[in-house]
C-alpha cells in the first residue's frame, strides 16, 4: 500500500495539515484555558469549543455538495493556501494580547475551513488504492494524523513553554503552522491531476451551484436513504456519534480537573498540570498508532460489529476505575485506553461509508458524519457542565459515563448481528 504513489502523497497532505491543527489549536487551548491571568469556569470550556466548533458543523452538508462537484485535489490546496494566509492575523492578535474574541474569529475561520479538508481527504482515499486496501488504508492514513495532530499539540506546548509563555509563546506556537499548511496544499497541488481524487467524472454532481444549495434539504433526505438502504453504514455513524457524546463528557471534566482538583495552588502557572496533559497527549497517540495496527487485524478476525461491541465495553471498565482512582496517572492510562476506541470506531465508520455508498453521495455522507460528530461533542460537554463542579472533581459522571458505554455497547452487539458496518471481511 505504501508502495502506492498516490496514496503516499495524500498521506504527506494529510500528516502536514494535522501537525498544522496541532501547533494553531494548542496554542489557542493554552492561551483561553491554561492562561494564569484568568478565571475560567468549566461552562466556558462548552462554550469556547462551541464557538469554534459549530458553525464548522453546521456547514457540513453544504461541504458535501461542492466535494461532490469540485476537484478535491483544488479543494484540498485552496483550503489549506486559505488557512496559512488566516493564521497570520490571528498570531498577531495573540501577540498583541487582544481581546479573545478578535482573534477567536480568524480561529474559527481556519477550523471551519478545515470541514473542507478533512471531508476532502476522507472522500479522495478510495481514489488513491485498490478496494480491498481501504480498511488498512484507513487506519494508517486516519491514525497518521491523528498522531501527526497529537505530535503538533505537544511541539507547540514544548515551545511555548520554551519562550515562558505569554503572549510571544502563544502567537510563536501558532505560527509555526502557517508554513505547514502551505506544504500541505503545495503536496496536494502538485502530486495529482485536478480530477484524480475525484469524483468521478460519471458520478460528479452537476447544475447551478446555487440551485444545488437551495436544495440541500431534499439532498439531505436522499442521503438519509441511501444511508437507510445501508443501515449498516447508519448505525455505525450513530455509534460513534453517541461514543463521541461521552467522550466530550469526560473531555470538558478532565478539563476542569487540570484546572481545578489536579493543580497546587501554591504553584506560579500550571506547569504541573499541563505536564500532566503533556503525558495524557502522548499516551493518546501511542493508543491511536495501536488502533492502527489491531482493527484491520481484528475486523478480519471477528468481524467490525464483534470489534466495535468490544471497545465499548472495554470503556465500561476503564471510565469505572478512573472513577474509582481519581489520580492523574489513572487518566493518563485511560487516555491511551480510549484513543484505541476512538480511533478503532473512527476506522471502522470511514470504511463503512467508502464500502457501502456510492461516489455520488460520499461527499455529502462523509460532510453529515463530520457534522453529526461534532454536534454530538458539543452536546456531551454541555450536558456535563450543567452538573460538573469548578473544580472537576465529580466521580459521578464518569460512571454515569460508563453507563452509557455498557448501553451503547450492548445495543450495538444486538443491531450489527442483522447489519453489519460493512459486508464480510475485507481482506
Amino acid at each position: 500500500m505504501l508502495g502506492r504513489r498516490d496514496f503516499r502523497r495524500l498521506l504527506v497532505s494529510r500528516a502536514t495539515s494535522q501537525l498544522a491543527d496541532g501547533f494553531f489549536q494548542a496554542a489557542l487551548a493554552l492561551s483561553a484555558f491554561f492562561n494564569p491571568g484568568k478565571e475560567v469556569e468549566p461552562v466556558a470550556y462548552a462554550i469556547a469549543f462551541t464557538i469554534l466548533i459549530a458553525p464548522y458543523s453546521v456547514l457540513g452538508p453544504y461541504v458535501g455538495v461542492f466535494l461532490d462537484r469540485w476537484s478535491r485535489r483544488n479543494v484540498l490546496a485552496i483550503c489549506n493556501t486559505a488557512r496559512a494566509l488566516l493564521v497570520a492575523p490571528a498570531a498577531v492578535l495573540l501577540l498583541l494580547g487582544q481581546p479573545e474574541w478578535q482573534w477567536a474569529i480568524f480561529a474559527m475561520l481556519v477550523i471551519t475551513i478545515n470541514r473542507f479538508v478533512l471531508a476532502g481527504l476522507s472522500a479522495s482515499q478510495p481514489h488513491t488504492v485498490n478496494k480491498p486496501e481501504l480498511v488498512t488504508a484507513n487506519a494508517f492514513a486516519t491514525t497518521m494524523g491523528t498522531i501527526c495532530f497529537g505530535a503538533g499539540l505537544g511541539a507547540s506546548l514544548l515551545v511555548i513553554q520554551l519562550l515562558g509563555g505569554g503572549a510571544g509563546g502563544y502567537a510563536a506556537g501558532a505560527s509555526l503552522a502557517i508554513p505547514l499548511y502551505a506544504a500541505s496544499a503545495a503536496v496536494a497541488w502538485l502530486s495529482y491531476g485536478r480530477m484524480d481524487l475525484g469524483p468521478d467524472e460519471s458520478e460528479r454532481v452537476t447544475g447551478r451551484v446555487l440551485s444545488q444549495i437551495i436544495g440541500i434539504s431534499r439532498g439531505m433526505v436522499h442521503g438519509f436513504r441511501h444511508l437507510w438502504i445501508r443501515r449498516g453504514s447508519l448505525y455505525m455513524m450513530f455509534t460513534q456519534a453517541c461514543h463521541r457524546a461521552l467522550y466530550g463528557v469526560v473531555f470538558v471534566l478532565t478539563l476542569a480537573l487540570l484546572r481545578g482538583h489536579f493543580h497546587d495552588p501554591g504553584l506560579e502557572g500550571f506547569g504541573d498540570t499541563l505536564a500532566w496533559a503533556g503525558a495524557a497527549a502522548a499516551a493518546g497517540q501511542v493508543g491511536s498508532f495501536l488502533a492502527a495496527v489491531i482493527t484491520p487485524k481484528l475486523s478480519r478476525a471477528f468481524g467490525p460489529g464483534t470489534l466495535v461491541t468490544g471497545l465499548l465495553a472495554m470503556l465500561v471498565l476503564v471510565l469505572s476505575m478512573v472513577g474509582t482512582i481519581m489520580v492523574e496517572v489513572v487518566f493518563v492510562v485511560a487516555t491511551f485506553l480510549v484513543n484505541i476506541t476512538s480511533q478503532g470506531l473512527k476506522i471502522t465508520t470511514d470504511t463503512s461509508l467508502q464500502l457501502n455508498c456510492d461516489d455520488e453521495y460520499r461527499g455529502r455522507l462523509f460532510s453529515l458524519n463530520d457534522t453529526v460528530y461534532n454536534i454530538a461533542y458539543i452536546l456531551g460537554m454541555f450536558v456535563c457542565v450543567l452538573f460538573l463542579p469548578s473544580d472537576g472533581y465529580a466521580p459521578w459522571i464518569l460512571f454515569a459515563a460508563a453507563g452509557g458505554y455498557a448501553v451503547l455497547s450492548a445495543w450495538y452487539w444486538f443491531v450489527s448481528r442483522r447489519f453489519a458496518a460493512y459486508a464480510g471481511i475485507v481482506p
